[in-house]
């Protein structure tokens, strides 16, 4: 029993002898730069190298949270115009077909029955509004959560400029395209690639036209992407312009010295 005493006391000496009495935690690991590769276009040869703050680009993956927001998603996206019409309001006379008894039959109303052709349909569908409720704060953080696993596997390709294809013949965009995502691995045997831009750009929208060329990438521009399109294709390439639109939009539950404007005030001081 007395070894067991002095073997503790002689612990929590070297426990305390450890640390100094100044000893400060270490400092967040959460507080860094993501350096980004900024490319050319068409040539995807890298040019410079930018930074960005770690609450947008280095964020751990969340699967919980990008699952709720495509949800969130998929439930506005429905219509719900699916509608039926009940036996009240099928056009037709009320009156009785056979009578309730005597005849051997079974029971049955007028020819409005649902159990009858061309009657009502019992619990069919009515016009209704699927949409569900999202934190806005949430859904933000979603899209800076896909952002960063793009980031984090190599899959999200920074160009400068306008993703534009200039000074081809318009009959040879779509070959020219298609060799360019061949040979950058881009194409259909990687997993196809979006683009993503500010604006449509009429040159590689009309080059992704047909079905051959959905087959190996697509287009969309800033306000018709949602948080599903980040995380469904292969290789994600947007405009620099674009990636600081969508973060600057999807920071509501940063706080102000957090947000990427004045994250790069500070830098560049």
């Amino acid at each position: 029993m007395r070894r067991i005493t002095t073997s503790l006391r002689q612990c929590s000496r070297l426990t305390t002898e450890t640390f100094p009495s100044s000893y400060s935690p270490p400092p967040n690991p959460f507080i860094t730069s993501a350096a980004t590769t900024i490319h050319a276009f068409p040539s995807f040869e890298p040019k410079s190298v930018t930074n960005y703050p770690s609450t947008h680009l280095l964020l751990p993956l969340r699967k919980d949270i990008l699952h709720r927001a495509v949800i969130y998603e998929g439930d506005n996206a429905r219509q719900g115009t699916a509608s039926t019409k009940w036996r009240s309001e099928v056009h037709g006379s009320g009156r009785k077909i056979r009578p309730q008894k005597g005849t051997g039959s079974a029971r049955l109303g007028d020819k409005k029955s649902p159990m009858l052709r061309g009657g009502g349909v019992a619990f069919g569908p009515k016009p209704r509004d699927f949409g569900t409720n999202l934190p806005a704060k949430l859904y933000d953080l979603a899209w800076r959560t896909a952002l960063s696993y793009r980031y984090a596997k190599g899959e999200l390709i920074v160009v400068e400029g306008e993703a534009e294809l200039e000074g081809i013949a318009e009959d040879h965009l779509s070959t020219y395209l298609k060799d360019v995502l061949q040979h950058n691995k881009m194409g259909h045997a990687n997993g196809r690639t979006m683009f993503l831009t500010c604006r449509r750009n009429e040159g590689l929208f009309e080059a992704l036209k047909g079905e051959k060329m959905g087959r190996e990438a697509i287009a969309k521009d800033v306000s018709h992407v949602d948080v599903k399109n980040l995380l469904e294709l292969g290789r994600l390439v947007v405009e620099q312009r674009a990636l600081d639109l969508i973060l600057t939009q999807h920071e509501s539950d940063l706080s102000p010295d957090q947000r990427l404007r004045k994250w790069r005030e500070r830098t560049t001081l």
